[in-house]
Parts: C-alpha cells; structure tokens; sequence
C-alpha cells in the first residue's frame, strides 16, 4: 500500500461536512473500535460528501468507508497515547482555506450553507475539528517514519530489484538558465490607477457603492471574483506593505489609503479581526507596461544577447549584474522547479513563454529576448533563456534520476512501516464489526473471528 493512498482514505474523514436529518437515519452501529463506535450514519454522511466532491471510491463504498474511519480511529488513539497536539493558528489557518476555497467554488456563504444543509459556524467547528484530527495523524505518521535512514546503497539496491514494468517512465526534462528586466512603467500610468482607486474608495466612504460589488467589477486580483475577500490570515501571510496598513484598520466601514505592494496598488477594507488573524478585502489594480517600454527592454536585452555571445561576459554574469529576478539572480539565472526541488523541468511545468522560446534550442544556446508574464504578479516583462540541458524521455535510471529513486525507496520503506504497525495496532485493539458490515474485501486483515 503506498502511503499518500493511506494518508488519503484516512484525510477522507477530514472533510465531511453535510449533515443528514436525524429522522432519516437511525443510529446503527457499524464498527466498534476498542471503545469507539462508527454508525451507519456517519459512513452515509461521507458517502454523500464524496459524492458531492467526486472522490474516487475504491471498491464498495460500505466496505471502504468505514475501514478508512477504522484506520482513522487507530491513528487518533495513538495522538492521544503520544499526546499529540495541534497549534490552534495552524488549524484556523486551515480552515480558513478550506471556506475560502468553497466561496471561490461556490460563489456565496449562503450557497455553502445551502449545499451543506449547516449554517457556517456549524460548518467552521465540524472544518475545525477535522483540521485538527487531520494534523495529529500527520503527526503521528511522522514520528513512525521519522528515523528512516536511506543510503545510497540503499536507493541502488531498491531500484536495480524492480521489475521493469514498475520502473517510471521520465518526460523530456529541460534544465534552464533566465535573465528579465521589468520595464518601467510610466508615472502617468501610476497616477490613473491611483486615481481610480481614489474614486472607488470615495464611493465606498461615502455609502454610495458597495466595497465587493467594485472588486468583484474592477479588481484585478483573483479573489475579486468573490469580493475581494482573502479569509482570515496571520501578519506573516501577507506582503508586509499589505499587512502594516491592514492590521491598523478598525472601522469596517471605512476604505484604506492606497498601499503599494510588488503586485500593485491596492485599497483595503476591513471585516473582522480576530486575535492575531484579519480578513479584509481588497481591490488590486496594476499599472501596466507601455510598448515603447517593452521594446526598450527587449531591445537591451537582445543587445546583452550580442554581447555574451561575443564573449564580453558570460550569461551567469549577466544574470548577476543585470537580472531582476530576485528568485534566480544570485544564482547565476538557474531557474528552481518548486514543484521537486530540482533544476528540472518538464516541458509543462515552465512557463508557457519560456518552454516555447527553449523548444528549439539546443543545449548552451540562449534564445532572443522574449516578452512573458510574470508567472507571480501578472506583469509584463522582457526575459532572456538559455538552455543549459536537455534530458530526453527514458525510463528512469539510477545515473541521471538518483532523486526519483531515492524517493520512490524513502516511499516505499514508508509504506512498510504504517503497514506493519497498522497491523500489530489492529491486533492489538478490540474490534467489532457487526452483521451486514463483514462481507467485505478488505485491505488490512481486521479481526473478523470477534463477535
């Protein structure tokens, strides 16, 4: 069994939220685990979540959920054993995610509420607790695995014994060096967005117009589309130019002064306050780059281009001295995949306008200078690529994916060690399962000879 597929049946407990009539359902017991019961209601009410969040459901759904809130119970006895315990920002933080997502993908408060048949305190408290239950078995998985050694020898032994069908197949991976210049933007440009932003808040201010009604018809930033809502957040999770204005702000009906960030300018608007965590709303509008300024920057860039070519100085000098992407600068242009850690990447994984500009390039060339969005802040600017490696398609080898191979061993040793202790932690423990719950195939061997 892999170990993200355990963390996922067991995470399916985490994220129930609807709740069914009382008169629906009668209060059947399902399971019994040492001293804790699973009744058919509760396996209904994850069905019908997971329908709603079309999860995949391996297997009979009366077989399946309840093994995986058995499993669930496990790890949560053992929190307790351990005394395991979860920061309470942590888990708000989380929570608040979690209903930002839903308001991103349900529109409104009221439409969750609808769906989920709670009002939302309800539904914040139930999030809260399954947040919470979710990050005391993390934790418990970590400490089962956390003195895990792996080796070298290790990695090599584990992968040169698997079958060649389960060894990976490897996508063409590029590796990829980048210089940008962010052409400035005209003050006259500035002064209109301000502008702007002045007369939404004056509109506000006066009671004439509705904060998220204007950020969900101006605003630029993609939380516009419900109001400009960002749910509540820490000081630390916002930009600091952001959070000094916001954290200052204490009448909800009143709009901040204009507060320039690296994403652009904003006006801000407070909701709630709550300890050390703020949910405000904000519009966003962003200057933007005019052509003559694009041209200007790739025209300098194409001439860096000559110039290294012409062996004034090398790319990684260049990128020292004149790139101003703060992420790749000090690091001689080498572009980071945050996805693995690595240096690379698949083709898909870049951004769009860099893997056409690397497509035809062959290792060491460098293409002509491009204009892309910048993948963060969603403004033009003008970049220079070069190829520094290109990795065919393979299947997956010990010499060129040493760090694949050592996670799929670091993965699998993993996987061994939950399985064996869920199984002497199952043996350990009483267990029940009552007529009409046994027929069932199921994944650990639970003792089924207990009436």
């Amino acid at each position: 069994m892999e170990l993200r597929r355990i963390i996922s049946a067991i995470s399916l407990g985490c994220i129930a939220l609807a709740a069914l009539a009382a008169d629906n359902i009668a209060e059947e017991v399902a399971w019994i685990i040492g001293d804790e019961p699973i009744y058919k209601s509760e396996i209904e009410e994850q069905y019908m979540q997971m329908q709603h969040e079309r999860m995949p459901i391996k297997g009979d759904p009366y077989c399946y959920i309840p093994e995986q809130m058995a499993i669930d119970k496990l790890f949560l006895h053992q929190a307790d054993l351990d005394t395991v315990e979860i920061a309470e920002a942590q888990v708000q933080q989380a929570v608040e995610s979690r209903i930002n997502y839903l308001i991103a993908n349900l529109g409104t408060r009221e439409k969750i509420e609808q769906v989920f048949g709670k009002p939302l305190p309800e539904i914040r408290e139930q999030l809260a607790t399954n947040m919470r239950n979710q990050y005391r078995i993390g934790e418990v998985q970590r400490s089962l695995t956390k003195n895990l050694k792996v080796t070298p020898s290790d990695v090599r032994r584990y992968f040169t014994g698997l079958p060649e069908d389960s060894i990976p197949f490897v996508p063409l991976q590029v590796e990829v060096q980048i210089i940008t210049l962010n052409p400035s933007i005209p003050r006259q440009e500035i002064e209109d967005v301000k502008a702007r932003l002045r007369g939404y808040a004056e509109k506000v201010n006066k009671g004439e117009s509705d904060f998220s009604t204007l950020a969900i018809l101006y605003s630029e930033a993609p939380e516009g589309i419900r109001g400009g809502e960002l749910g509540f957040m820490g000081r630390g999770q916002l930009v600091p130019e952001y959070a000094a204005v916001a954290f200052n702000l204490n009448d909800p009906k009143k709009v901040s002064k204009i507060v320039e960030t690296e994403y652009g300018f904003h006006i801000i608007q407070l909701i709630e306050k709550r300890g050390d965590r703020i949910n405000t709303r904000h519009i966003l509008l962003r200057p933007k780059v005019a052509d003559k300024d694009l041209i200007e920057a790739t025209n300098r860039l194409d001439s860096v281009r000559t110039d290294i070519t012409d062996g004034k100085f090398t790319f990684e000098e260049a990128a020292r001295w004149i790139s101003q992407d703060k992420d790749t600068r000090y690091s001689n242009g080498v572009m980071i995949n945050e996805n693995t850690g690595t240096t690379k990447f698949e083709m898909s994984q870049l951004p769009q306008e860099v893997a056409r500009a690397v497509a035809g390039l062959k290792p060491g060339e460098m293409s002509k200078a491009i204009i892309m969005k910048d993948p963060k802040r969603d403004r033009d600017i003008v970049a220079l690529v070069k190829l520094t490696n290109r990795i065919d398609a393979h299947r997956a080898n010990i010499a060129d994916d040493y760090q694949l191979a050592k996670n799929m061993y670091e993965e699998s040793r993993s996987n061994a060690i939950v399985k064996e202790w869920l199984e002497k932690k199952i043996a350990d423990t009483y267990v029940r399962i009552e007529d009409g719950w046994r027929n069932c195939d199921f994944e650990h061997k639970w003792v089924k000879n207990r009436k």
